[in-house]
């Protein structure tokens, strides 16, 4: 038989564990974005932690858009393009988070305080904070799994 007999590549259907990745993240993002439009203006400690979840649930939900835009609009290498730079931004956008996050743990919780200006909702704090550990701990797993089959892949 010659080589134009073959079948034709049939496309598999992405992993379960990819989908499921995509469900998490897509819901984390509504979280993100629901907890800081809530909270928007209830921690004048530091009045970025809420537009820093806002943007941080926004941007995912970009980033899918942009990567389904190719497979239905032909807009190919302008939305790699695009992805690219909001990816940056996104990275650079978590670094900020952390800093206005983590530079005032742990804020007064208490809005009848005197002065006003060391509050931050706790529900918006502690939102904020666990879902940047979160990243990490998320991160770290990642860093260890791919170490791991690294170190069992070398082996064969």
């Amino acid at each position: 038989m010659s080589g134009s007999n073959r079948l034709p590549s049939i496309r598999r259907p992405p992993a379960p564990t990819g989908v499921c990745h995509q469900v998490i993240l897509c819901i984390l993002s509504i979280a993100q974005l629901a907890v800081g439009a809530v909270y928007q203006n209830d921690c004048p400690r530091q009045p970025y932690i809420p537009v820093y979840l806002l943007v941080s649930g926004a941007v995912p939900l970009l980033l899918g858009l942009l990567n389904i835009l190719p497979c239905t609009a032909g807009f190919g290498n302008h939305c790699k393009a695009w992805s690219s730079l909001v990816s940056l931004f996104f990275f650079c956008w978590f670094i900020a988070g952390n800093v206005w996050i983590y530079s005032i743990y742990e804020p007064n919780y208490n809005k009848t305080t005197t002065s006003i200006d060391t509050y931050c909702d706790k529900t918006l704090y502690l939102f904020a904070f666990w879902t940047t550990n979160m990243t990490y701990i998320l991160l770290g797993l990642m860093l260890f799994c791919m170490c791991c089959s690294c170190f069992l892949c070398g082996d064969e």
